[in-house]
């Protein structure tokens, strides 16, 4: 290190004449044409200089982007910061999880979607360094997270599904003793404690106990926590569970924030879709340890068009058996279910301009007609499907209520 600091030392300080190194001499050249610009510019007339900023580029903050598509085009061009290439955890004959390849780009919040079970925890702590892969490897920032997991620490926070504080201790003497673990002190510490508890909207509760705060306040404290040590990558474990709506509310912009604002790159593992698809750049649906897909919303949303996944739900009156024989004769309908008052019909195509001509032509009372498939719970049911799974919810009504296809309960054999 100390050679490297001397060779820089020397290029950097060395004459720019002919003995000079190369280098030197390319820095000295530039340095000297934009001292011959910046002097043509301070003697150009002010109606050239009008002219000339006029035909000038126009930075971003002119250009007509909206800013979300600006972020898209900014994430598109970042460098990937945390890595994973054919990442695999073994525990005995299981497979927790299976040939993971993956990258996430610098600022982006990247969902990583599943039902309990699915491999979510595992992964990260593979990538905390924390258990050892069976196979392939981790990075962040180029790091490899099972060789270097100190370096890793240094630059990830991490905050679990249940951020652990010593609960007869204030939120500030907690956020103080975190700050002193990491190398923190006196005026410095403090105002980084000022700072965090009112960005994450708790500094009215900063002297009460721990023990006394929500669920929602823990897991905002449990930011600040994250914070105190600057990282520059965060990793969160379903950190919505468990907390009221208005405390969700508050941690979702929060988190965003820390993407949008500070540059942050941000992972959040959770089954919570709602919530999370309302701050996600992309998302991955995560099945017993394999990575199904991943995408934004728009490209998930537009690959299961292009298969043929379409779920239309209806309401009428009367839900008759003329109308079942209409849509059983529809081509393309592949099933047909009743949830409460409801109609579910899955097709291959969108069959509405048929339906809404025949229940016109017929006499029919519309209540309810709406094509799913925008949102990420329906996304991911068909990709449940698509990887021979249940969706949790179906699942549990067809085991517990036991009812058939249109809802009607079963009759037991005596």
């Amino acid at each position: 290190m100390a050679d490297n600091s001397a060779k820089l030392n020397k290029n950097t300080n060395g004459s720019a004449g002919s003995d000079a190194p190369k280098a030197s001499q390319e820095n000295a050249e530039m340095n000297t044409a934009k001292a011959a610009q910046g002097n043509a510019e301070a003697n150009m007339p002010k109606a050239n200089q009008e002219k000339a900023e006029a035909n000038a580029p126009k930075t971003a903050a002119n250009a007509p982007e909206t800013g979300q598509r600006d972020r898209s085009r900014n994430l598109e061009k970042a460098e990937h910061v945390i890595e994973m290439e054919h990442l695999t955890k073994r525990y005995g004959k299981k497979v927790a999880v299976n040939d993971l390849t993956l990258s996430i780009k610098k600022g982006e919040v990247f969902g990583l979607l599943g039902p309990n079970g699915a491999g979510k925890t595992t992964t990260i702590l593979m990538l905390l360094g924390l258990t050892e892969p069976s196979g392939g490897k981790a990075t962040i920032e180029g790091m490899d997270c099972t060789r270097d997991p100190i370096g890793v620490k240094s630059i990830v926070g991490y905050l679990p599904d249940n951020a652990g504080f010593y609960g007869d201790m204030t939120g500030r003497q907690n956020l103080r003793f975190t700050g002193r673990l990491n190398g923190l002190e006196g005026q410095e510490l403090e105002d980084r404690i000022e700072t965090l508890l009112k960005r994450v909207d708790i500094e009215y509760a900063g002297d009460q106990k721990v023990g006394t705060y929500s669920k929602g306040m823990r897991q905002r404290l449990g930011v600040a926590d994250v914070l105190m040590k600057n990282p520059e990558v965060i990793i969160m474990d379903e950190p919505t569970l468990g907390i009221d709506p208005e405390g969700m509310r508050k941690l979702l912009i929060l988190i965003r924030d820390l993407a949008v604002e500070d540059g942050r790159t941000i992972l959040i593992s959770s089954h919570q879709l709602q919530q999370i698809q309302q701050i996600c750049d992309r998302v991955g649906i995560f099945i017993e340890g394999n990575l199904i897909v991943e995408g934004t919303l728009r490209e998930l949303e537009e690959h299961i068009r292009k298969e043929g996944n379409y779920l239309l739900e209806l309401s009428v009156q009367p839900m008759d058996d003329q109308l079942l024989g209409m849509l059983y004769q529809q081509d393309g309908v592949k099933k047909i279910e009743k949830e409460g008052d409801k109609f579910m019909i899955t097709s291959k195509k969108d069959i509405r301009p048929r339906l809404t001509q025949f229940l016109g032509e017929n006499g029919y009372t519309v209540y309810h007609l709406h094509q799913r498939g925008g949102d990420l719970d329906e996304i991911y049911r068909v990709y449940f499907e698509k990887a021979g799974q249940a969706d949790e919810r179906s699942s549990y009504e067809k085991n517990n209520k036991k009812r058939g296809r249109f809802g009607r309960k079963k009759q037991q054999a005596s």
